[in-house]
């Protein structure tokens, strides 16, 4: 197989939520200086890249996905002045920069909105989605992905406007070149300042069904991946076709069978994608434990669909939208949870792709036991909360699934270290932090040799030495059992085996034929490094990487 090299295939990203990375004013909120301050960390981590949400001007219902100016920097986070040195030093120490892109929707503060709201004669009137509505009241039953109706009343005109998410984030129209233009000038603004690409929020919704068109069986059908997005996505990537960058696109609603005219090799809208079919973004249900055949074929599926050459794969267990991995296909048990955190490192770090490690995931941070929903930020989780109310659930059964399903699980500030605010800052921060800080930090994982985030190091490193680990086929081996994720990588004849157990019980099973365990050499493990035989047992959580000795 020939290889094409990039930058962006071979390098490991890290994704930055700032509000909670590290606090260098000491205000209780995460800033751009404090990213600054972590620069070598990452650097020693092995990451490529670092990928920030967004820092922009915003009035913050959304932690920033509603934003109202997208040439500034929201003064909490700091300067354009801090940002422009950030970016210089991580380009001095290899690190490649990456913004958050949001451009399905804006602030109701952004001006234009504010001029669209204004007047139904107004220049900017058709940047956003305006409706008359109906004798029961909005124009058609399209409901929000945060809850409640898609549509939001405004009297100063006597129309409605469609929000997809909160009612502060009005959806742009990309029916109109007007608004298109506005967008592509300020991409192209950010790239001529030298940054290395965007991950696209959000991307998939910026097509609307024609308003008469129901909701239907799937409530987001009206405007997720609708026939005729492909027009939009065509100018788009016209735009990032011209610069040497990076762009990763969150696309909900796409496929597997269709991923590859979103990303392929020659034409597609973007480098790669955030699929969502192996982790469960939208569901609030209780669930039995991981279902590893699931789990399986669908990461599988992905890895099928842009095999030889038709795309690339980006890679991720965790994000600033969900919860801890570890607490949601791991175990927080004393016993299993650095095993499982180490096991699931070795699960998504080594498919064919590249891997996003959201911050605080390489020390195997945990969901937070949230006491009560004044501890929540996260607006979409407070509205579940009380729809949960309203159905008749008390306040305690609710709060069980809120701390199973928050997205603030994964925004707790970083735990740097065990004192009072975990390194983060000096003072109480935005957001309360986990009180496990006084097991799980980086400090005292980074002088534990056995620690989670030693074996992050050592996992990226042979990653980042061996090409078959990065450019590779892939081949899912005993894809009906029900603990083991077994998957192969081969280079021409280098050829790699990854042995997972992805449950909490011990598992047996007979290794494939063609994976003759005494022709090959094990390489590493996240448990003692036992011999084991074609027919074995492997312990909960045990993880193994071997290589073929004839290489």
């Amino acid at each position: 197989m020939k290889i094409r090299r990039t930058w962006w295939k071979e390098a490991v990203g890290y994704q930055i939520y700032p509000r909670s990375f590290m606090d260098s004013a000491n205000d209780g909120i995460g800033d751009l200086n404090g990213i600054r301050s972590k620069l070598d960390y990452l650097k020693e981590l092995g990451i490529g890249f670092i990928w920030i949400t967004p820092i922009y001007e915003s009035p913050n219902v959304d932690n920033g996905y509603d934003i109202s100016d997208y040439q500034k920097i929201l003064s909490t986070f700091g300067t354009m002045e801090e940002f422009d040195l950030l970016l210089a030093e991580a380009h001095d120490l290899g690190i490649k920069v990456i913004m958050d892109l949001v451009i399905n929707h804006t602030s109701n503060q952004h001006a234009w909105f504010l001029e669209s709201r204004s007047s139904r004669k107004d220049d900017y009137r058709d940047y956003y989605i305006w409706a008359d509505g109906t004798i029961d009241g909005p124009p058609n039953d399209w409901v929000s992905i945060f809850g409640g109706s898609a549509w939001e009343y405004d009297k100063t005109t006597n129309q409605y406007y469609l929000h997809v998410f909160a009612k502060e984030q009005p959806d742009l129209n990309w029916e109109n070149p007007r608004v298109k233009r506005d967008l592509f000038k300020m991409i192209d603004w950010w790239l001529d300042k030298g940054i290395d690409g965007f991950r696209v929020d959000a991307i998939s919704h910026i097509k609307k069904a024609p308003l008469e068109t129901l909701s239907g069986e799937d409530p987001h059908a009206p405007y997720k991946n609708v026939l005729g997005i492909e027009k939009h996505l065509e100018e788009l990537g016209d735009i990032f076709r011209k610069r040497d960058i990076l762009t990763v696109g969150e696309a909900n609603g796409v496929t597997a069978d269709q991923a590859y005219q979103w990303v392929g090799e020659a034409d597609g809208y973007f480098n790669m994608l955030f699929e969502f079919d192996h982790i469960s973004l939208w569901n609030k249900n209780e669930q039995d434990g991981l279902d590893v055949v699931h789990f399986k074929k669908a990461l599988t599926a992905w890895q099928n669909a842009l095999a030889d050459g038709r795309g690339w794969n980006a890679l991720y267990m965790e994000n600033h939208d969900i919860p801890r991995s570890v607490s949601s296909f791991g175990s927080e048990e004393t016993v299993f949870w650095k095993a499982s955190a180490k096991a699931l490192a070795l699960t998504f770090l080594l498919l064919q792709g590249t891997p996003f490690i959201y911050q605080g995931q390489e020390i195997g941070m945990t969901n937070m036991p949230f006491r009560s929903i004044d501890e929540i930020d996260a607006v979409d989780t407070k509205n579940f909360y009380y729809e949960m109310l309203q159905t008749g659930l008390d306040e305690e059964k609710a709060m069980e699934v809120i701390r199973r399903t928050a997205r603030d699980n994964s925004r707790t500030p970083m735990q740097w270290t065990a004192e009072e605010f975990a390194g983060f800052s000096k003072r109480e921060p935005w957001l309360r932090i986990n009180p496990n800080k006084q097991e799980i930090n980086v400090l005292d994982e980074t002088h534990d040799p056995d620690s989670i985030l030693n074996f992050y190091k050592e996992v990226i490193q042979l990653r980042n030495q061996n090409d078959a680990l990065i450019y590779g086929s892939y081949t899912l081996y005993l894809p009906e059992h029900p603990q083991l994720f077994v998957y192969g990588r081969r280079l021409e004849q280098e050829r790699y085996v990854i042995i997972i157990n992805l449950s909490k019980e011990f598992a047996s099973a007979d290794l494939p034929e063609n994976v003759r365990i005494e022709e090959w050499e094990l390489v590493l493990c996240n448990l003692d490094s036992h011999a084991i035989h074609q027919h074995t047992i492997f312990a909960p959580y045990e993880a193994r990487v071997y290589k073929h000795k004839k290489n």
